[in-house]
């Protein structure tokens, strides 16, 4: 029996580097067969790490989130539709009413989709007229009609479809306007550019974007008979890619779902796992699937092995995972273990092409859930997906019965507010790009798979952390 290594067992040993600063480092990597991001970082589909506001601010940053799935189906296409709007070139499909609707109805309307302004179109589709916030700043009533607030499209400034991004800005700049819509000849509402998503383009210049220039985000099914109704409207909802959610991944039932995603959804992009051997890698790309998770019970509030006693440490789980998926050029993710920007540079030097984190980002702003004021001191709760909390909330939300013989693999606890996960994010990617340098590496294709590993001794680990105990 080989012994089998996780992160703390093994150092990356030096090589000479031609890197001259971490600024000639390129981060960009392959997360599925057919999509690359900027950054190396996944957050999790947890429903304590990753809603929208996370996959929003992770996307922004060059990463990508996953949406979780323990929430109901329209919730989660929601979620994945709050992605979709935030930032486009062109809002192919922006928020439009009918000049009939009162301006009570119009407000609740924006309210629920968190927006301040609307279009105007009639029966046909024709636009109509425009009501922004300053229509309808000092107007009393809420029983006024929208018509009679709008500014009608005499007098609004217009483009067609085919208007090019810096000639947007310039038109939006020289009229003093935030909203240009986009019409055909016959005035049909064509689509939609605002000021605040050109500006937001020049803001995060590497964000991952889709091929119509909108965030990308994944989202998580199950595998139950409903999955492939959430995976249908996840997709119709602009999901760029699906995550298999389950902890074994090496089994019949996922490549039995990968197989019906694939038949009904061939060009949709299909994340599965988890697995931690060769045999379950193999198998799933079989069947399939776009890229690989790897890892059986390395995160921080899993307890899959202890329950199960199942589960590879994940080093050597990377390691063997990863030469399969080369052999099919399919790239794979390390989820879980990772607690540091220098276990991400191992799980690199082993063979992963992303690297799926969550405790790591829990307890930020962007997080689901409100915070917990304990003590005067700020909380956030995180819990593994396997954990009992999380099976009852997954539950009263599908309005099942309870399953008292549910065994729970993972646990919760609650984190210190950590301010926003921007800061968290930039620091990883910085100590990557600094490892990167230690191993001679300009791209992640270069450090990929270099597996330049020394074993250490507990006495190796203790030395790595710093210990100096002088004190004045």
């Amino acid at each position: 029996m080989i012994p089998a290594l996780s992160y703390d067992d093994v150092l990356l040993i030096p090589r000479r580097s031609g890197v001259k600063s971490r600024k000639d480092v390129n981060l960009t990597t392959k997360l599925t067969k057919n999509i690359k991001i900027n950054n190396p970082i996944v957050a999790a589909n947890m429903d304590t790490v990753c809603g929208s506001k996370m996959a929003i601010a992770m996307a922004k940053l060059g990463c990508v989130g996953v949406i979780h799935r323990f929430n109901t189906v329209q919730e989660q296409v929601e979620e994945v539709r709050k992605v979709k709007r935030y930032r486009n070139a062109i809002i192919e499909d922006p928020l439009k009413m009918g000049p009939e609707l009162t301006l009570k109805e119009a407000k609740k309307i924006m309210d629920k989709h968190g927006i301040s302004s609307t279009l105007i179109v009639d029966q046909y589709n024709e636009l109509i007229g425009i009501l922004t916030s300053r229509d309808i700043r000092f107007r009393p009533s809420d029983d006024v009609l929208i018509s009679e607030l709008m500014t009608p499209r005499e007098k609004l400034i217009t483009a067609t479809p085919l208007i090019t991004a810096p000639e947007a800005k310039d038109l939006l700049m020289e009229n003093r306007i935030e909203k240009l819509p986009l019409v055909n000849e016959d005035w049909t509402l064509a689509g939609l550019i605002t000021g605040k998503d050109l500006h937001k383009r020049t803001l995060y210049p590497n964000d991952s974007l889709d091929r119509k220039n909108r965030l990308l985000v994944g989202a998580a099914i199950g595998v139950k008979s409903d999955s492939i109704d959430r995976a249908e409207e996840l997709i119709d909802a602009g999901v760029d890619f699906l995550v298999i959610d389950i902890a074994h991944g090496h089994s019949d039932i996922v490549i039995d779902t990968i197989f019906k995603l694939k038949e009904k959804w061939p060009d949709t992009d299909i994340i599965a796992g988890n697995v931690c051997t060769p045999e379950g890698t193999r198998d799933l790309i079989k069947a399939g699937a776009d890229a690989i998770k790897i890892g059986v019970g390395p995160g921080a509030n899993c307890s899959t092995r202890i329950v199960t006693g199942s589960g590879y440490p994940q080093v050597s789980a990377i390691i063997e995972c990863s030469k399969i998926a080369e052999e099919y050029n399919i790239p794979i993710i390390a989820d879980g273990g990772v607690k540091n920007s220098g276990d991400m540079m191992k799980a690199i030097s082993a063979g992963t092409d992303t690297i799926m984190i969550g405790s790591l980002i829990s307890g930020t702003r962007e997080t689901p859930g409100n915070v917990i004021v304990k003590d005067g001191h700020k909380y956030k709760l995180y819990r593994g997906m396997a954990s009992k909390s999380a099976k009852d909330s997954k539950d009263n939300k599908d309005k099942k019965k309870q399953d008292d013989e549910y065994v729970p693999e993972g646990v919760e606890s609650i984190i210190p507010y950590r301010g926003t996960v921007k800061e968290i994010i930039i620091q990883l990617l910085g100590g990557v790009k600094s490892g990167m340098s230690y191993c001679g590496a300009h791209t992640i294709s270069e450090a990929k798979g270099l597996r330049n590993f020394v074993k250490i001794t507990a006495a190796g680990m203790k030395e790595s952390i710093p210990h100096n105990q002088y004190k004045q």
